[in-house]
């Protein structure tokens, strides 16, 4: 039924204000409208698709809590038929959002990969949200406390799914991602939204004391790290959401035009990261319900061995980093050690290594990958934040620019002629102590059709930095010079690397067999005038509905 609503408001708003069906006669292009020449690229075939399985996706978690408060239970049978949908939408989601950073940092010839922009903001948060949405759900299955924790967070991840499709499509923000703006469109949307909310609120709010807390915990139990986890998490949400809406909230209210830019955003996110990597690090290795082990003395030789690395890695990669990379990589090596730990006292028992690895689950190895994914991408993120160099540049042919170590040589500008372009491209040799590197060609595109410029950066890739390459406009002064935006970027592959590592790390746990429909046998069918008179239809029925319950019950 939940379902069947959703899918009733998105196809009006489909009908009324989307119709593909609509003419467009007499306004019509004939030789056809070109295409937004920064769309035109491989990566956006994928990305959108991506993301808004992911947002489409939050709604099925959404619908299967709104049905658990209808009968007022939400039990382990609830939560086992929720997760896998969760990780599903979270893991999608994550793979539209590396996408669309991947794109934007080769694309839009800027050298970025992620700017707080409004748009990214609106896919980051139903992220993040979900987020916790998996790690509640797995406790109410597991340990059956968060149930209120886990019908918020189900009815929060699917508003922020709605309200970042409300601010892609409304364009009430202004941003590089964004290439549609209907204001019809959007106030259906937002209606669409408050139906969301409000509908999900009331029934919580009605049938929400229906809940039973059916075990305790103590402070010292995974529970309580968990609760810790998503409260950063939430926190964190909630600073990117204040950012993102506080513009149009200064614009309503008459407060003038505001801008919050990345300063705002680094200042609260990167303590809040480092935070969520501590928690991360020693909740996966508490018990559930109570750990009364003595974890002091371990915990002083991981906090002691992790600052001695990090020490040591940051004095020679860059010492004057060590605020940003020493703390990252001392917050990694943390989480990591703890993870080592849990891994040893998991299979301790095992008569062998191979035979401790074979009696983890699926959904533990989901765990350890999707966490270390998160150690990849942030320790990605340091680096690049950190130790990335710019250089903008005017060059003519033969002029040398070096920057951190490397050499960059313009050799030739020449014509190219595209299929709907038309561009000049440099020639430009990377070296480094002499020896070639990469032959990089940036060119400088304009478009037939829509006689837009674009830039299209050249990249020379590897694991541990990326050189790049933009080709600017050229310097009005007579010399046959170009401006060019060089970048040297170390580790920033990680960043990437970490997000598919996560989304793995998703698809592993969804694969465990707690999650997978088990076979039963079909009861024997009664044959003759019986199978005619109801009585067989009944006995088959209730037998069936008996059997799946039997089996979803099963730990």
């Amino acid at each position: 039924v939940i379902l069947a609503g959703v899918q009733l408001m998105m196809l009006t708003m489909l009908i009324f204000t989307s119709s593909p069906f609509e003419r467009t006669l007499p306004n019509l292009a004939v030789d056809g409208a070109d295409l937004n020449p920064v769309l035109q690229d491989f990566g956006l075939i994928i990305h959108p698709p991506m993301l808004y399985m992911g947002y489409v996706g939050m709604v099925v978690p959404f619908a299967f809590c709104m049905a658990a408060l209808w009968e007022g239970r939400l039990d382990a049978a609830w939560t086992r038929w929720s997760r896998p949908w969760a990780l599903a939408a979270w893991g999608f989601l994550t793979i539209g959002i590396a996408l669309g950073s991947w794109w934007a940092y080769y694309e839009l010839g800027w050298g970025g990969w992620w700017f707080w922009d409004p748009v990214e903001n609106a896919s980051f948060m139903p992220w993040l949200v979900g987020l916790a949405l998996l790690h509640s759900l797995a406790v109410t299955e597991k340990r059956g406390v968060f149930k209120a924790w886990t019908i918020m967070l189900a009815i929060f991840a699917f508003a922020l799914s709605l309200l970042g499709t409300f601010l892609v499509r409304s364009g009430v923000l202004t941003s590089v991602h964004s290439f549609a703006a209907d204001p019809t469109r959007g106030l259906v949307i937002l209606a669409i939204l408050g139906i969301i909310i409000g509908s999900g609120l009331l029934m919580f709010a009605v049938r929400g004391w229906r809940l039973t807390v059916e075990s305790q915990y103590q402070l010292i139990s995974r529970e309580s790290f968990l609760v810790i986890n998503n409260a950063i998490i939430l926190i964190a949400t909630l600073v990117v959401l204040l950012g993102t809406l506080y513009p149009i909230i200064a614009d309503a209210f008459g407060l003038g035009q505001v801008s919050v830019g990345p300063p705002y955003f680094n200042a609260l996110f990167v303590p809040l990261t480092w935070l969520l990597l501590i928690a991360m690090g020693m909740g996966s290795n508490i018990r559930w319900k109570k750990d009364t082990r003595p974890l002091l003395g371990i915990g002083m030789v991981i906090a002691v061995s992790s600052l001695v690395l990090a020490a040591i890695i940051t004095y020679f990669v860059n010492p004057s980093s060590m605020l940003n990379i020493g703390v990252t990589l001392a917050v990694s090596f943390w989480a990591l050690l703890w993870m080592a730990v849990d891994f040893k006292d998991k299979t301790k028992n095992a008569p062998n290594l191979f035979n401790g690895l074979r009696q983890l689950r699926l959904s533990y190895w989901g765990q350890q990958t999707a966490h270390i994914g998160v150690l990849v991408a942030v320790i990605g993120i340091a680096f690049t934040s950190s130790l990335s160099t710019e250089r903008d540049v005017a060059m003519g042919i033969g002029d040398t620019v070096n920057v951190q170590g490397y050499d960059f040589e313009v050799t030739e500008f020449f014509e190219i002629k595209g299929s709907n372009f038309d561009a000049t491209q440099a020639q430009v040799v990377v070296s480094k102590n002499g020896r070639e590197v990469a032959k990089l060609n940036p060119e400088k595109r304009t478009y037939i059709i829509s006689t837009m410029p674009t830039t299209e950066a050249a990249i020379d890739a590897s694991l541990m930095r990326d050189v790049y390459v933009a080709l600017g406009e050229p310097i009005a002064d007579g010399s046959n010079q170009w401006a060019l935006r060089i970048y040297v970027k170390p580790l920033i592959r990680w960043i990437w690397l970490g997000a598919i590592i996560m989304a793995l790390g998703g698809l592993i746990s969804m694969l465990d067999k707690r999650y997978r429909i088990k076979k039963v046998k079909a009861p024997l069918l009664v044959t003759g005038d019986l199978a005619t008179d109801g009585v067989n239809e009944v006995a088959i029925e209730q037998a069936i509905s008996a059997s799946t319950m039997s089996t979803l019950k099963e730990k």
